[in-house]
Parts: C-alpha cells; sequence; structure tokens
C-alpha cells in the first residue's frame, strides 16, 4: 500500500500548475490537481487570452479607418460589444476544455473544488475530504489589487472587464502598469471616453522611460485623458447610476465605469500555508529557492504566488522546472535574465534586456542606437504615427543588452530579436545582417 494518495498534489490549474502537473504525470508520479475556478488560470480565463483578443478586436477601428486610403469602402461599418465578448468567452471555453483535456489523457485526477494545506503532506479540500502526497505544489497565481479606499467597491478588475453587459460611455482606470494601459488602448478604439490617472509621476516604470513617454504622448494624441499624481481619495455613487471619484488636489472625475489596475498580489491567502509552517513575505509570497522549494522540504511552489516574475512562460517554465527537478531525474533552475516582455497598448511596446536607465547605471560604457521611423502603411493610410526602436549596446564589448520597440506589432517582431539579446550578439552582427526589405523588422539592422 502506498505511503501516500498522490506522489504530487497541485493547488492550482493555471499554466505552471497545469505544466507541472503534466510533465509530472508523464514521469510516472501519481498526480492530483485541485481548481476552484476553472482550469487555464488567468492567463487562459481572465488575462492574456481574452485581453488580446480584445485588443485584436479594438484594432479594427483604425484598421477600417485606414481601410479608405487603400480603396476599401467601409461605410455603415458599425461595433457590436455583445458580439466580441461573446465570442472571446466561447475561446474561453473552447480553451478550458483542452486544458481539462490535458489531464484526461495524463491520467491525472482533477478536483473541481478548493483546497488548502493541512500539513506538510496533506491536504483539506472543501468538501471536506483530507488527501496525502509526497509533494505538495502550490501555483495559486495571483489577484489583483484593490485600494483600501472609501468606495474601492464601486470598481471593477480585470477579472470582471470581460462580461460588461455593455460597453460604458466613460471609463476611468487606474494604473500605471500593462494591464492599465493594455485597456484604456482597448477601451478608447471602442469609443469608450477614457481617463487613465495614477499615483505616481510615471507610466511603466520598468519599461525604457524615452519609449514609455511616447506611449503617453501618442496615447493623449488618440483621445485617452492621462493624468499623473491623481491621489485617489473615495469613490461615491451618485443618483444616476454615475460614479464621482474624488482625487483631492488632482479634481473631480464623474465615470460610468471605474477599473483597478493598480497591480496583482500573490493568492496566498486562506491557503493553510502559515499553519503548515510555509514561509511568506510581507507581500504574502511564497518564499522560494532557485529550485522552486519552500522551508518546508515536501511543498513547492510555482508562478505568480512567488512574485518572482509575474508572466505566463515563466510559470510555464517553473512548473516544467519543477517536474524534471523532482520527478524526472533532471535538476535545473530558471535562468530569469533577458526575459522578453510586452505591452500589447496601441500602439504596443515590446523589451529584452536592459533599458537605457539600467544599463546607463551599471555599465561603464553605453551606446544607444536609435530608429524613428514612420511605418509604411501608416504613411499610404495618412498616420502621422512613428515607431520608434532603441538598441542599448555595451561600448566596452559592443554586446547588444536591450532593444525597446514602439509601433506595429512590437511583440512579434521582438520575440525573434530576443533571441540574439540573449545569446549575446554584438551590434556588429546586427549590422553583418542584410534587411529584410520592405519590413518594419529590418530597422533592427540598419542602426547607426
Amino acid at each position: 500500500m502506498a505511503e501516500y494518495d498522490y506522489d504530487l498534489f497541485v493547488i492550482g490549474a493555471g499554466s505552471g500548475g497545469v505544466r507541472a502537473a503534466r510533465i509530472s504525470a508523464s514521469h510516472g508520479a501519481r498526480v492530483a490537481v485541485a481548481e476552484e475556478y476553472r482550469v487555464g488560470g488567468t492567463c487562459v480565463i481572465r488575462g492574456c487570452v481574452p485581453k488580446k483578443l480584445l485588443v485584436y478586436g479594438s484594432h479594427f477601428a483604425e484598421d477600417l479607418a485606414d481601410a479608405k486610403r487603400f480603396g476599401w469602402n467601409t461605410e455603415g461599418a458599425r461595433f457590436d460589444w455583445p458580439t466580441l465578448r461573446d465570442n472571446v468567452a466561447a475561446e474561453v471555453d473552447r480553451l478550458e476544455g483542452l486544458y481539462g483535456d490535458i489531464f484526461t489523457s495524463n491520467n491525472v485526477e482533477i478536483f473541481h473544488e478548493r483546497a488548502s494545506v493541512s500539513g506538510p503532506n496533506s491536504i483539506r479540500l472543501a468538501s471536506g475530504r483530507e488527501v496525502s502526497a509526497k509533494y505538495i505544489l502550490v501555483a495559486t497565481g495571483a489577484w489583483p489589487s484593490i485600494p483600501d479606499v472609501p468606495g474601492a467597491d464601486l470598481g471593477i478588475t480585470s477579472n470582471e472587464v470581460f462580461h460588461l453587459p455593455e460597453l460604458p460611455k466613460r471609463a476611468v482606470i487606474a494604473g500605471a502598469g500593462y494591464i492599465a494601459n493594455e485597456f484604456a488602448g482597448i477601451f478608447n478604439e471602442l469609443g469608450v471616453n477614457v481617463t487613465l490617472v495614477t499615483r505616481g509621476d510615471k507610466m511603466l516604470r520598468s519599461y525604457d522611460q524615452e519609449i514609455v513617454e511616447k506611449l503617453v504622448g501618442m496615447s493623449r494624441e488618440k483621445g485617452i485623458d492621462i493624468r499623473m499624481n491623481f491621489p485617489f481619495k473615495s469613490a461615491v455613487k451618485q443618483n444616476d447610476g454615475s460614479i464621482m471619484i474624488d482625487g483631492g488636489d488632482a479634481g473631480m472625475l464623474e465615470t460610468d465605469l471605474l477599473m483597478w489596475a493598480i497591480g496583482r498580489n500573490p493568492n496566498s491567502k486562506n491557503l493553510g500555508l502559515e499553519t503548515a509552517g510555509v514561509a511568506l513575505d510581507k507581500s504574502g509570497a511564497v518564499i522560494v529557492g532557485d529550485d522552486n522549494r519552500t522551508n518546508v522540504p515536501s511543498i513547492y511552489a510555482v508562478g505568480d504566488v512567488t512574485n518572482r516574475v509575474q508572466l505566463t512562460p515563466v510559470a510555464i517554465r517553473e512548473g516544467h522546472a519543477f517536474a524534471d527537478t523532482v520527478f524526472g531525474n533532471a535538476p535545473r533552475i530558471i535562468d530569469y535574465s533577458c526575459i522578453p516582455t510586452a505591452v500589447f497598448s496601441n500602439p504596443p511596446i515590446a523589451s529584452v534586456g536592459m533599458t537605457e536607465e539600467q544599463a546607463d547605471a551599471t555599465l561603464s560604457e553605453v551606446k544607444v542606437y536609435r530608429s524613428d521611423f514612420r511605418a509604411m502603411k501608416n504613411v499610404l493610410a495618412g498616420r502621422n504615427e512613428r515607431a520608434l526602436y532603441k538598441m542599448i549596446v555595451d561600448g566596452s564589448t559592443d554586446k547588444v543588452v536591450g532593444l525597446h520597440l514602439i509601433g506595429p506589432e512590437s511583440g512579434e517582431i521582438l520575440q525573434a530579436a530576443a533571441i540574439a539579446v540573449k545569446a549575446g550578439l554584438t551590434k556588429q552582427a546586427f549590422d553583418d545582417t542584410v534587411a529584410l526589405h520592405p519590413s518594419m523588422s529590418e530597422e533592427l539592422v540598419l542602426m547607426k
């Protein structure tokens, strides 16, 4: 008789948990997973995937406007929010089914209920059942933050935004990160009067600030009202259903929709971790080592609940590394350097490696190359919007240590270029590469 019910019990069926469960099972482990909501986690159900589909949908506003210059008659075209919303929801349902099939095809048992840790090797399910496992993996992700101000409950978060019965006429989005900027762009293109507010004096602090300043300027040109240094004091619902926001010295704002996008907290509450002796940091993140192990030898954690790098591909790699290390006899750790990221704003930003600010602070000699250009499509469309590509080079070695783009399809372009930065290629290697013409990406090899 086995000492434990399972070799591995995973709490949370998001990207990291699903990958860990599948790979562990492929290594021969007896695996179970508990998920209290929907299989797929934030990325599939209420994050990256449905958000990107809304981005695609919103871009048709500009595409239809530009189409006239390309000979297309788009008279009578109109947008219907329920059609986009419901089609996105249907795609999410399809993907959730595929994730469920992963468990079935790999003989992973799934419990569709909440689970908590009741000991180093024990798990308590919401139904009251207790099960045991040799190892426990916490992969519960993160949850949107809501500030402690009067009337905060009048706002929604990125969890609820995909299910709006109708689009508001006015929206106030509070935040300075990628979620805030992305939904500002989405709503604006869909005809919503958008105001983006932040307590601080900068947007997207981790990105190259020259690129960010360009995004802020372009967003304002597109009609988004961006207000820095807005000290959110309170929100009050008015008789007509609108919301009045008190920004203190920054003034009052009236809106039909308030959306919080001020960050995400590790989803570690009420999981029994403290009872089991698992160490958490002050933000509630599970503290782990390079091998994803907590201070309790039988308990591991991956993904956003550890608050290392809150990105889906990172959670997937951590989950895979955990499985290979614990069950595959192939120990490995994740390299967190040179991770490419993108903000699917309008236009999008993509980045990998050091920003100019980071390079100036750490390198003895920095060279910066820029290409400021108008995409060919924008030229014929009569759109004055310009792209900006930046290359950060270590002057002492000629290695390209950072690439930062803002312009159409930046994320698609950067992924391949990120390989070069990760590999430590030099500026000369870029110069030696023949340009693919005509394309926007050719600007990467033409900077002088």
